[in-house]
């Protein structure tokens, strides 16, 4: 790439959405900034035709001066300022901050109002640049990037009226594809028992525990029965919603054989549950309901379609924690790394409660299902 001129340097650099032409001048600049952690063509191809993201370039005349790359999560308004190059020839001209306040544009015109993003500690004018914006540190990942370097976090509320509230939840990564609602149950069961001990040993025994056996292909996921029995042999006081019958999930089986086998481990789980005192409503949890039971200090785990958010029509469960005005904040327990997915995309997600009602339903049939676990009183767990 030609290096910047004086002549010109004095025409103002343009902001436009990068396109695929874009990709080679993208990649080389990619290679002569960062040395580890870098975007492929790959990656880059797949962000400017199939992911939900900005990529916006900085350019004067025919020269790349810099791009940034925000990643927007659909169904919620929280987006991650991925990347952000400036090319060497091209520092201390303010092409940063412009590509920042382009970034920044983006993500208000896609109604996100909070962004978040990492950063290494020795990358000084980037720190610079992200606090002098308004950016203010949060917390840092520990062996973040690809050479063990830790990361900073930094978020900035882009509407300065909406203030995010404290998350009292701790989070938890599921550990594979089908540990969805484990997880989502553990960090339910964290929050009102603090001495619980989460991770991958107790992730898969509630696993073991909850799951319908088969689904589609490989292992079976976990459906709303199993886990609220799962709940309730810890000692938890449990309100389970569902406004379809079981067997859930059950069309997605194909195999008669497997069919007989969800069924009967459905009727099992029916028999354990009237054997107990969880209490089940055959009817869809309402959002007004479930924001005032976590008032109360209750833990909703709720199925969602990952339609709404990756385009798949999979069932995912959520814990929800907390709720405002506008929004439900969810932790999602999926980190999909094929999405550029990190943690800080995950917790503590603002949901927007229009949103959420809609992608609280799964299937043909809409099915809705929610657990609501309690502490007992006066009932150490």
């Amino acid at each position: 790439m030609p290096a910047v001129t004086a002549a010109t340097t004095t025409l103002p650099p343009t902001i436009r959405p990068a396109t695929p032409g874009d990709i080679e001048a993208l990649l080389a600049l990619e290679n002569r900034t960062f040395q580890t952690d870098r975007l492929t063509r790959r990656n880059f191809q797949h962000l400017l035709t199939r992911a939900h993201a900005a990529c916006l370039i900085a350019e004067r005349g025919d020269e790349l001066l810099g791009y940034v790359l925000v990643l927007f999560r659909r169904g919620t308004s929280l987006a991650r300022l991925y990347s952000l190059a400036v090319a060497e020839t091209a520092r201390g001209l303010g092409i940063g901050r412009l590509l920042l306040e382009a970034a920044e544009a983006a993500a208000l015109e896609n109604e996100v109002w909070l962004m978040r993003l990492e950063v290494r500690p020795d990358n000084a004018p980037a720190i610079k640049l992200y606090e002098a914006a308004g950016y203010h540190r949060f917390g840092r990942y520990l062996d973040y990037y690809e050479d063990h370097a830790e990361a900073l976090r930094y978020e900035k509320r882009l509407r300065p009226h909406v203030t995010p509230p404290e998350p009292k939840v701790s989070y938890y990564s599921q550990t594979t594809d089908f540990t969805c609602g484990p997880a989502a149950l553990m960090m339910a069961m964290k929050a009102l028992d603090p001495s619980l001990p989460m991770g991958p040993r107790l992730e898969l025994q509630l696993w073991r525990e909850a799951t319908t056996i088969f689904m589609t292909s490989g292992p079976g996921g976990c459906g709303p029965y199993g886990l609220a029995l799962a709940a309730h042999r810890r000692g938890f006081l449990v309100d389970l919603y569902v406004n379809n019958e079981a067997p859930f999930f059950v069309h997605t089986v194909r195999n008669e054989e497997k069919k007989r086998v969800v069924e009967r481990v459905s009727q099992d789980f029916r028999e354990q549950l009237a054997e107990s005192d969880i209490q089940l409503h055959r009817r869809a949890l309402t959002l007004d309901e479930m924001t005032g039971l976590i008032d109360q200090g209750a833990m909703p785990l709720v199925l969602i379609s990952l339609f709404r958010m990756y385009r798949e029509n999979v069932p995912h469960w959520v814990v929800v924690h907390a709720h405002d005005s506008r929004f439900v904040y969810a932790h999602d327990p999926l980190v999909d790394p094929d999405h550029l997915d990190m943690i800080s995309d995950k917790a503590n997600m603002p949901i927007p409660k229009s949103e959420f009602d809609r992608m609280a339903r799964f299937g043909r049939n809409e099915l809705r299902a929610a657990l609501v676990i309690r502490q007992r009183e006066n009932t150490a767990i």
